[in-house]
């Protein structure tokens, strides 16, 4: 059988299968290329562990002041960031993938993952900016002795992970709570999340209360 030839029509038969197998193969090959998910963007890397843990030791501890006097509008946002853009579209546009936007910065199209609870959005309506320390957890840490534009510049800050887009009704579920009163549900997520907060509340001089400060610690102690 070794030395046998196969006749010239049985032979180009398999070439032209060959021929056409491999152009399917090279197309698949193609299509996968072409889908493959970019890596997604995301805030600013927040300090490792152990200077989480280091900053959170360094945090005046104190009882939560009072919300009287509270409003949103003492903490400006979103501003322009540049030319028409606001702090809420570029942030849309840091955290998707593939972001298309119109003449006047708004997201039309794009994809959107949101790390607090692994959904994935594609229209960004669906999408809120969560201000990881709520500005009205701010005000009670600290912020109601700041100037308007000290406000201004916490709820813009586009420099340290304050700012995050995820899913609308999971932010709108979180309120104003600290860590010891809610965290994301996607528990992997759970260490990135505190090493977020205390970054923020480092960066401001923002006080915790004893549970929020427990329930950090715990949760570094595990990172």
């Amino acid at each position: 059988m070794h030395g046998m030839r196969l006749p010239a029509s049985r032979r180009g038969f398999y070439a032209r299968r060959s021929a056409t197998l491999g152009a399917l193969l090279a197309l698949c090959a193609g299509l996968l290329f072409l889908s493959a998910p970019t890596a997604q963007a995301a805030p600013p890397t927040p300090p490792s562990a152990t200077t989480a843990r280091s900053y959170l030791a360094s945090l005046t501890v104190r009882a939560e002041g009072s919300s009287d006097g509270y409003s949103r509008d003492k903490f400006p946002h979103w501003i322009t960031q540049s030319g028409t853009c606001n702090t809420r579209e570029v942030v849309l546009k840091r955290d998707g993938t593939n972001v298309v936007q119109d003449s006047s910065c708004a997201a039309t199209s794009g994809r959107w993952y949101s790390p607090y609870d692994g959904a994935t959005w594609y229209a960004a309506s669906d999408v809120d900016i969560d201000h990881v320390v709520p500005l009205a957890e701010a005000w009670r840490s600290g912020a109601s002795s700041w100037t308007t534009s000290k406000r201004q510049s916490f709820a813009n800050d586009l420099s340290i992970a304050q700012l995050i887009a995820v899913t609308d009704n999971v932010n709108q579920s979180k309120g104003d709570k600290d860590p010891a009163e809610w965290m994301p549900p996607r528990s992997t997520y759970h260490c990135t999340y505190a090493r977020m907060w205390v970054w923020v509340k480092h960066s401001y001089g923002l006080s915790v209360d004893s549970a929020e400060k427990s329930r950090l610690s715990s949760v570094l102690s595990g990172c």
